[in-house]
């Protein structure tokens, strides 16, 4: 099994290498090299000693990595993980997207040090550097900082797709919202049914497999206390309960559980991030959803931006991830899209 799984790894690699795809370049780059990172979205490779891999250390390291994403109806991985040992990192393995090096050495460090670097290798590269005198104190940290490797390479792939929709975005879509809101939002060009009522707005990608939803919605800002977890799932209720109704008469979109309120910094100013699935009240669509609400101070409201998918029987990490990126493009009235790479960088720092 884990000769397949390499063997395919290394296949996807040398497609993406031999395509002369465009990949996403991270911003903040301090070099241009001549190629460009390869692979596929949130699969990191360790590079890290057999003796280390296999102690408990490296249980530790793989549970970070293999951790449950949150707001998704089943267990779903963070990353998929792949493990070489350093003499066999070369070659097409140093292109790829996300690197994690270890090395624990007594006699080179004192203490534990997380270091990343930017573009290493290849353009749009993010490589972690993991460094400690000792395999228990290494495990200390990590559990310590629970989540702290993760939340960085997720940021940056959230950074690379953003990217990559400030260049390819359903133009349709874009023009309504602007019209609508006198808001920019660089949604997936796949994007091309839509619904528009007097406040709320909502679009699709119709897709058989992996339906994936924004919907847009404004209401007055009165207090601080409006950026709260309960306050913005009662908004919400109330949106879609007149707005997304479901197949049958009376049916509607409702909240089941909401799973995470995070205050976070977007662009420089304050955004609540909301985290939850969500049901069709008398029918039986449901999935995962996230929410962005952020402050619109040249009208005095709020924005709510959100993405939700329907995609039964499939993992959905992946589609949820891929519309919560173009939340991230998010230009407010009076202000300019700024992918934030100083936010990333020290996301392994809080």
């Amino acid at each position: 099994m884990k000769t397949s799984i390499f063997t395919s790894f290394i296949g996807l690699v040398w497609l993406f290498l031999l395509s002369g795809c465009e990949f996403f370049s991270s911003t903040g780059s301090s070099r241009k090299i001549g190629i460009n990172a390869a692979g596929i979205a949130y699969e990191i490779v360790v590079v890290a000693k057999p003796d280390i891999w296999n102690d408990s250390v490296g249980t530790v390291i793989k549970n970070e990595l293999i951790m449950e994403v949150p707001g998704l109806p089943q267990y779903e991985p963070s990353m998929r993980v792949m493990q070489v040992s350093p003499e066999d990192f070369n070659g097409m393995l140093t292109y790829v997207r996300n690197i994690l090096m270890v090395d624990i050495s007594e006699s080179l460090y004192t203490k534990v040090s997380v270091r990343t670097e930017s573009d290493r290798w290849a353009n749009g590269q993010a490589v972690v550097y993991l460094s400690s005198p000792s395999a228990d104190s290494l495990s200390a940290y990590l559990l310590q900082h629970r989540g702290m490797m993760v939340k960085y390479y997720t940021q940056m792939e959230m950074e690379r797709l953003a990217e990559y929709y400030k260049k390819t975005y359903s133009s349709l879509i874009y023009g309504k919202l602007k019209e609508k809101f006198d808001i920019g939002l660089n949604v997936p060009e796949d994007f091309a049914s839509y619904k528009d009522t007097t406040d709320f707005f909502w679009a699709t990608n119709d897709a058989r497999v992996g339906q994936t939803y924004i919907a847009v919605y404004t209401f007055p800002y009165t207090d601080k206390n409006t950026f709260t977890g309960d306050y913005l799932i009662a908004k919400r209720d109330s949106m879609m309960r007149r707005h997304v109704p479901g197949s049958f008469p009376g049916s509607y979109m409702r909240t089941t559980e909401y799973v995470t309120y995070t205050p976070v910094t977007l662009q420089g100013t304050y955004c609540g991030v909301l985290r939850g699935l969500w049901d069709t009240y008398g029918d039986k669509m449901g999935g995962p959803f996230v929410s962005y609400a952020r402050l619109d101070e040249v009208h005095n409201r709020v924005i709510v931006t959100e993405g939700f998918v329907y995609s039964p029987d499939t993992d959905k990490r992946n589609y949820i991830r891929r519309i919560e990126a173009a939340l991230h493009t998010l230009q407010l009235p009076g202000k300019s899209t700024v992918t934030s790479s100083d936010e990333n960088q020290t996301a392994l720092q809080q």
